[in-house]
């Protein structure tokens, strides 16, 4: 398979716990395939505000916004925990891209996922509640709907970040973490566990009584 080993144009390189693997202002001049792990991905603001756009694994592209011509990565990718990852230079995958037609369906398969998620998350911070908002992340960091059932969260993820990937404060995704934890929606056990009941959070059209306001 073409992502499987290093050649020309193709590297293959490890990443401790928090190594930036591009950042925001590089030349955009490669895309990256993430082999093992997972990696964050955030814009930074001029004022130095930090926000999260996306968590990404293994058979997941970031960088790819070099395929259309952006001269300078838009966000910072950094790595979540011990990762593996493949550059690929631009005129590689472009060429691969051209020749290859079962890699490129797999690619724009990616893509076109990924613009899906990209369109779920606008809708979830328009329309959706915090409590909501936040439950959605954890079924989607567990990959629920994939295999049928959550499986653990394996990286550890700060409230942080939480925060920042759905639009609100540290406390507020504390309150609601806190809150899940009673109603047995999730476990922490060295990770985070969660459980198929929580998409009843998703799916309920009134929200539950809560002691703070969203």
């Amino acid at each position: 398979m073409f992502l499987a080993t290093a050649a020309r144009g193709r590297d293959i390189s490890a990443h401790s716990k928090n190594e930036i693997i591009f950042a925001q202002g590089d030349d955009a001049d490669s895309v990256f395939y993430i082999m093992k792990g997972k990696i964050k991905v955030a814009v930074v603001s001029k004022d130095g505000k930090e926000a999260v756009i996306a968590l990404l694994g293994p058979d997941e592209f970031a960088g790819e916004g070099c395929l259309i011509g952006q001269p300078k990565r838009l966000a910072t990718a950094s790595a979540l925990i011990d990762c593996e990852t493949m550059r690929v230079a631009k005129a590689e995958l472009q060429r691969v891209l051209r020749d290859e037609p079962a890699f490129s369906q797999m690619f724009m398969s990616h893509i076109l996922a990924r613009n899906a998620r990209v369109e779920e998350d606008l809708v979830d911070q328009l329309f959706n509640s915090t409590e909501k908002r936040l439950a959605r992340l954890l079924l989607l960091l567990a990959n629920f709907g994939k295999e049928g059932r959550p499986e653990p969260i394996l990286a550890k993820i700060s409230q942080e970040t939480l925060a920042e990937m759905i639009g609100t404060t540290r406390s507020r995704v504390s309150h609601f973490m806190n809150k899940f934890r009673k109603l047995g929606f999730i476990n922490y056990n060295g990770h985070v566990e969660v459980h198929s009941s929580l998409l009843g959070v998703l799916l309920a059209d009134q929200p539950r009584t809560v002691n703070q306001p969203d």
